[in-house]
């Protein structure tokens, strides 16, 4: 198996295991972090994102679409120095509207039923991520990089 097959299936792995991800974005050069639940695409190009237009990352995504999102799967005992994964995705958002954002709010939904009621609000947007590269963290010491469509 190689490298580049070994990272995806671990993407794969923790990103269809995890539902929510710490979202990193820029506030006139000041980091804001809020965590977010959160959708994949099938070909890890993607993620959908949804948050109210009057937040503070809301407005921070509308100046500086660059973001970076942090999602693991530690458990707080010991061995996550051997047994976590930890993945940093870098990429940009943007609002979407029309078809596309219908879709991905079913997909959202589809995921994360229990949060209809705020997904369907008038003033909650959608917001795609398009992925650039994802730095894989395991082992506590191993660090690896993929980018979609190497």
């Amino acid at each position: 198996m190689s490298q580049v097959e070994s990272v995806q299936e671990v993407l794969q792995r923790l990103l269809a295991s995890q539902r929510y991800a710490v979202l990193a974005t820029d506030s006139a050069g000041q980091p804001y972090a809020s965590l977010m639940a959160f959708v994949i695409s099938d070909d890890l190009r993607q993620l959908t994102l949804m948050t109210e237009r009057s937040t503070h990352k809301y407005a921070n995504l509308r100046s500086n679409p660059r973001v970076a999102l942090f999602i693991d799967n530690r458990e707080n005992v010991g061995a996550d120095t051997r047994d976590a994964v930890a993945v940093t995705a870098l990429g940009e958002a943007e609002e979407v509207a029309g078809e596309e954002e219908v879709r991905l709010r079913s997909g959202y939904l589809s995921r994360h039923p229990y949060l209809e009621s705020f997904a369907g609000s008038a003033s909650c947007a959608v917001v795609r991520v398009r992925l650039s590269s994802y730095v894989v963290v395991r082992r506590f010491e191993e660090v690896l990089e993929w980018r979609p469509g190497d």
